[in-house]
């Protein structure tokens, strides 16, 4: 869990690039890819991740500026990408503006639940990993490539003239 706003932003940083690459590799033909019929295309799941970051912060009372919870996703990739780049950076203004270190141990009603504040980011970065991680499983199926977050991905090997380790 976060102590410091400032080891927060750090890891947000990383994060907030990572998940931004591959939000920059998704291409319009692709948004509609899904696993299962009936399941998140990736479209959705990739709106699903910029959406969150103002809805859950909302809870806080911090105004982070991006995609509104119920906007539609949009046709073009590159919006999607756009909306994120926006929240995501609109959190680190806002979190850098409005709170320090003591606030991330103030409470707040987080669906229907008391979370501390360090909690929410924690949960706010989890999240976003573990959709991350989805997206770009449907990322493969789409024929896409996928970017390495924390060690090479297929794609990265080759760059590195590697021979990637046997499955």
């Amino acid at each position: 869990m976060y102590t410091t706003i400032d080891s927060f932003l750090a890891n947000w940083a990383y994060e907030a690039e990572t998940t931004q690459k591959i939000l920059d590799t998704l291409t319009d033909a692709s948004l509609g890819t899904s696993a299962v019929p009936d399941g998140r295309t990736i479209g959705r799941l990739a709106w699903h991740i910029a959406q969150t970051i103002p809805e859950m912060m909302g809870h806080t009372g911090l105004q982070v500026a991006g995609p509104g919870e119920r906007e539609a996703v949009p046709a073009q990739a590159a919006d999607i990408a756009s909306g994120y780049r926006t929240a995501a950076a609109a959190l680190t203004q806002q979190l850098r503006a409005q709170w320090n270190d003591a606030s991330l141990q103030q409470m707040d009603n987080m669906y229907g639940e008391q979370w501390s504040r360090a909690m929410t980011l924690q949960a706010l970065v989890a999240h976003q990993i573990h959709h991350r991680g989805q997206l770009t499983v449907l990322m493969r199926i789409a024929g896409l490539p996928v970017h390495g977050v924390y060690g090479p991905a297929k794609e990265d090997w080759a760059k590195m003239r590697m021979e990637p380790p046997p499955i």
